[in-house]
């Protein structure tokens, strides 16, 4: 299996790498939203994660591994189906992660090398939950987290997911702890409101580390 953090470690890239992480529904998705009209290019591992299912042999290796039941109609992975299976099972998830990773990875690396050199890009986002888990952060030049109350996080993915309070505990507890992202992260941005008041802020920001990468 080919690991995360090879080869695009040893990649030289011209333009800053900004890795982006927050807790579950902080609105690190707004934010990469925002970064990509500024003209960043965004890669999305959780929409990769996605891309994956439609994938023949990562969808075979799934069944295989989490019965038939994690099957919507149409015969795709059913991403609610497949969370309730490994949330609580540490070692089912690890063996997910060995199917769909590699996958994102090789995707990670071919949408990295065509941003890199593409003259409309100002800065490349890895808009990843995991950002430090999986040691991505070694691949960025500046790592950003996106702040909120846990209120304010449960409020937003019981609106928009239907996610109760215990659905969102179950998934943080295969997270690092969200004080340490922060901590290790070289931005810490709020987002209590989740509207367009961050847009001055970030791009602030994102000129301050287009000017540091160059020079």
């Amino acid at each position: 299996m080919t690991s995360d953090t090879t080869s695009l470690s040893h990649r030289v890239h011209h333009k800053p790498v900004i890795g982006l992480c927050g807790g579950i529904g902080s609105g690190k998705s707004h934010v990469a939203r925002l970064m990509a009209e500024m003209g960043c290019a965004v890669i999305d591992a959780d929409a990769l994660a996605r891309e994956a299912l439609d994938d023949s042999g990562v969808r075979e290796r799934m069944v295989q591994l989490l019965g038939m039941e994690i099957l919507d109609p149409v015969g795709r992975p059913d991403r609610r189906a497949v969370a309730r299976k490994v949330f609580d099972r540490p070692d089912l998830l690890r063996q997910l992660e060995e199917i769909v990773h590699p996958y994102v990875h090789d995707r990670r690396a071919l949408l990295r090398t065509t941003a890199d050199e593409d003259d409309r890009v100002v800065a490349i986002v890895e808009d990843c939950p995991l950002l430090f888990e999986k040691a991505l952060d070694s691949q960025c030049d500046r790592t950003i987290f996106i702040a909120a109350s846990r209120a304010t996080r449960l409020a937003r993915v019981a609106s928009q997911r239907g996610w109760s309070d215990q659905e969102l505990a179950s998934r943080e507890r295969n997270q690092l702890e969200l004080d340490s992202k922060a901590q290790r992260a070289d931005y810490v941005i709020e987002n209590e409101s989740g509207g367009n008041d961050l847009r001055p802020h970030i791009r602030r920001l994102l000129t301050q580390i287009i000017q540091e990468s160059k020079a």
